[in-house]
């Protein structure tokens, strides 16, 4: 049962007596908006006196009666604006129930409202809209956090995070500074488009459910198909259906997906989450970083204007060419150990003596990863191409050629996190098939990350897929980076949370 404040209460009432007084609080006829808050404010000119016909709609955000005037204040999508109401405008004739009782005493902060009017300027010099029609479009029962302020103190202001994630219909509301992150998200994914487009690669879809989570190491979500009776997995990436269109034939291709990984949960990694991936024939992870490179600036200079960014209290410029720092190179420069051919048994030796943590079921690639993660990772503040990865990090990479225990990867560091991921791809069917033998290998010892076996995508190599390169991104990562936000629940309109009554379960628990 849901639990209502007095105020709530009240609001209710509100909504029976205005349904007694024959108002539909809810109306369905369409409303004829012809006009923004923005735009009233960019475009009336007092002398031309234009704009004397508006109709907007928006929520209503404050009110100030005086007697038989009043002012209120109008939020739509694109601001705020002033409206100023009449008793004697909106009440031309002898019945004032439409100003005395439904603006008065059944409206309230958070109502949906239509106005029809005209621009004007107060006699204290503020743009406003007469409202010679006032029309309820939609009653608010839930009484709004509206923000007050006081001999410079804030009061009431929508800052809790957990409340704000959870009830992001609120969040952006109260605070429509929060709408600017996810306009300049809309921007980061059409720069790509636009720049996949125009390099000749086409968008594509492919499936979610999939009966075999290949295409990266990570711990999948599973669910059962039904009519099928059999199991099926959320998709972890996409890359082994985009290659397969490759080897179809196509140039390039691809595919801003929603991937899902059955991992942790932090200010970084959210279980449900977007990844683009691209794929184009006949280029190599030399072409890739470029690629990325250009990529990137043009993304900051749509989004900010400018290739620098501040990212926490760091100034991050996406422009010009990035540092290529390969990993075991890396990892000597910062962990002061040279762990080139080294075995197993000589990394887990060394991960002790650097105090890593390690588990029992890693093998070569993720001791490698550990020392990297531990040592590496947050020296890495301007981006930079980590590359070269040993062959045991890399079960879907071609070998290096000119050293075959590497491969011909990278991964793209900014502020300490890894931002995208890049291969020359492996198109050697018997390769491939030795890899995911290996990989297969290491789920048997305990690796619950390792990747399956997919005979079919081996089939599809071994019709020959050409030199490819491919490189899957973080939007969500990406989004963080170019809006300067540090958690990824602030650029996810709906991030994942713990249920409500989980949290009022454990909060009770702990008063008693």
């Amino acid at each position: 049962m849901a639990e209502y404040s007095e105020q709530e209460l009240i609001r209710r009432e509100s909504l029976a007596k205005l349904r007694e007084l024959g108002i539909e609080p809810y109306p369905a006829a369409e409303y004829p908006v012809n006009a923004t808050a923005e735009q009233i404010l960019k475009e009336y000119d007092p002398e031309k006196g234009n704009l004397q016909d508006v109709c907007i709609a928006g929520r209503l955000m404050s009110r100030r009666i005086m007697g038989a005037a009043s002012f209120g204040e109008l939020q739509d999508e694109t601001g705020r604006i002033q409206i100023y109401v009449k008793r004697d405008e909106i009440c031309p004739g002898e019945d004032k129930t439409m100003y005395n009782t439904v603006w008065k005493k059944l409206m309230d902060i958070g109502d949906i409202v239509g106005v029809k009017g005209f621009a004007f300027i107060t006699q204290t010099g503020q743009l406003s809209v007469h409202a010679k029609e006032l029309t309820l479009l939609s009653k608010s029962l839930r009484v709004l956090p509206i923000v007050k302020e006081q001999d410079g103190q804030v009061f009431d202001a929508f800052t809790d995070p957990e409340l704000r994630y959870r009830q992001r219909y609120v969040d952006l509301i109260v605070n429509p500074q929060v709408k600017e992150t996810f306009v300049k998200r809309a921007k980061i994914i059409a720069t790509m488009r636009e720049y996949f487009n125009a390099a000749g690669c086409l968008e594509v879809e492919t499936p979610i459910l999939q009966g075999i989570p290949g295409g990266a190491t990570a711990r999948p979500f599973v669910t059962h198909h039904n009519a099928l009776d059999i199991p099926l997995y959320l998709r972890i990436a996409n890359e082994l259906y985009l290659k397969r269109l490759i080897v179809g034939g196509y140039s390039g291709v691809y595919e801003f997906a929603k991937d899902f990984r059955n991992e942790g949960m932090d200010k970084t990694h959210n279980p449900e989450f977007t990844c683009m991936e691209i794929y184009v024939a006949y280029k190599d992870y030399n072409w890739m970083m470029k690629f990325v490179e250009t990529m990137l600036e043009k993304i900051s200079l749509a989004v900010n204007g400018t290739t620098k960014v501040k990212i926490g209290e760091n100034e991050v410029d996406f422009g010009g060419t990035y540092r290529r720092l390969p990993i075991l190179d890396a990892i000597k420069e910062y962990a002061g150990v040279d762990v080139k051919g080294m075995d197993e048994d000589e990394l887990r030796a060394t991960c002790k003596k650097l105090n890593v943590e390690i588990e029992p079921s890693m093998g070569k690639g993720k001791l490698i990863d550990a020392i990297f993660g531990t040592y590496c990772e947050d020296k890495l503040i301007q981006p930079t191409f980590i590359i070269d990865y040993p062959v045991e990090m890399s079960p879907l990479t071609k070998r290096h050629r000119t050293d075959p225990t590497l491969t011909e990867r990278f991964e793209l560091f900014v502020c300490g996190k890894e931002l995208a991921n890049a291969y020359s791809e492996l198109n050697d069917p018997i390769d491939q098939l030795e890899r995911f033998e290996e990989q297969a290998a290491l789920k048997s010892k305990g690796d619950d990350e390792a990747m399956y076996i997919d005979m079919d995508f081996v089939r599809a190599l071994e019709y020959g897929m050409p030199p490819t390169s491919g490189l899957g991104m973080g939007i969500d990562r990406l989004t963080m980076f170019m809006t300067g936000q540090t958690t990824i629940q602030d650029v996810l309109f709906f991030p994942q949370m713990r249920p409500e009554k989980v949290l009022k379960k454990e909060s009770k628990e702990q008063a008693e």
